[in-house]
């Protein structure tokens, strides 16, 4: 799968997750800095087609997943925020892994 072909599936649930935390955070700057911004730069870096950036937003991804499963876990009145922070973290893992999985099983066929 190409670059172009996979970009949308990872913009978006970047896009979206970034917009999660501008709304969860919205009134904790520290938070924004902490969340927001790397959300943001791991779009940027999809959307101008950065070599490293699927990986890195895939790294970044099972951080957000752990923080969302310990907040759903210990706090009911952000637990929808923290819910949708998995979701999409999971989405973002699986789209940053695709790649990869095409190339490493493709390679298995042809040998």
């Amino acid at each position: 799968m190409s670059t172009t072909a996979r970009k949308p599936w990872l913009l978006l649930p970047l896009a979206v997750l970034a917009a999660v935390f501008l709304a969860w955070f919205r009134d904790e700057r520290m938070a924004l800095v902490v969340f927001a911004l790397p959300c943001l730069l791991a779009t940027i870096g999809v959307a101008l087609r950065r070599r490293t950036a699927g990986f890195w937003a895939g790294v970044l991804a099972l951080v957000w997943f752990s923080h969302g499963v310990m907040v759903a876990w210990t706090r009911a009145d952000e637990r929808g925020y923290a819910l949708a922070e998995i979701a999409l973290a999971l989405w973002i893992v699986l789209a940053s892994s695709i790649p990869g999985l095409r190339a490493r099983f493709a390679a298995r066929r042809a040998g």
